[in-house]
């Protein structure tokens, strides 16, 4: 299986530090963000990354991270001409991911967790996606699932009034129906098209699956969180070592 990182955006939480930087090359401890999403995947095996930026920060992420060949990585990149949307973004993917599976992850998003197991168990079945989510103090920030038993019932995106505590994190696991999804779907009222909506469309089929994130979780996308991903990463992570069996 192979694994997209989605970089783009303005990064406009975090001016002035993103004007002529992108978000996932400021710092967090010892590297710059995106090196945190790039070491969950390659932790779980996935090897072959495509990164997908804005049309200002491609050569920046080229200068960093070259071929990927000194990290153990094999990198590819793709521009998103403008932000449409984290669904957008990943339809970019369809050509590389080369009719299998995928797995999603914003750049901007830093775990605790290894999520091993769970992309391996997903690599063998027939079918679906699966998403991990994490109980947050804040959950109206991001899209919000309903949940009854073991089945995720439906998300809203950033709704005033969340139904559960819970957020789905920047990590997504596809299977090659995705691409289908994404062409079918329509703007949202911010102009953009919505992941949460390629998600409901797997809850409305289904196959959906979640997984609970254990440790801590950050979406680095503002100062407050910036600075709480610099805290814990300098306690909890220290050293990223690429080089896994």
């Amino acid at each position: 299986m192979k694994g997209v990182i989605i970089a783009g955006g303005t990064g406009s939480r975090l001016m002035p530090l993103t004007k002529v930087v992108n978000k996932s090359l400021l710092p967090v401890w010892k590297y710059p963000i995106i090196y945190y999403p790039l070491y969950t995947l390659a932790s779980a095996g996935i090897k072959d990354i495509l990164i997908i930026s804005g049309t200002g920060h491609a050569g920046q992420f080229l200068e960093l991270l070259g071929s990927g060949k000194d990290l153990g990585l094999n990198l590819s990149y793709t521009i998103q001409d403008k932000p449409g949307g984290i669904a957008e973004a990943l339809g970019l993917a369809e050509d590389f991911a080369d009719n299998g599976k995928i797995a999603a992850i914003l750049g901007d998003n830093i775990y605790q967790d290894k999520f091993k197991e769970e992309i391996k168990k997903f690599e063998i079945e027939e079918n679906g996606a699966r998403v991990f989510l994490k109980k947050v103090d804040d959950p109206e920030r991001f899209g919000v699932p309903e949940i009854e038993g073991d089945r995720i019932i439906k998300i809203e995106e950033k709704p005033l009034m969340p139904i559960s505590p819970y957020a789905v994190t920047g990590l997504y696991l596809y299977d090659n129906r995705v691409w289908d999804v994404i062409k079918k779907l329509k703007p949202s009222d911010r102009g953009e098209l919505e992941i949460t909506d390629v998600n409901n469309f797997y809850i409305e089929d289904g196959t959906m699956r979640f997984s609970i994130v254990n440790g801590w979780w950050v979406d680095a996308g503002t100062f407050p969180s910036l600075l709480k991903a610099n805290v814990l990463a300098a306690r909890d992570i220290k050293d990223l070592d690429f080089h896994l069996e």
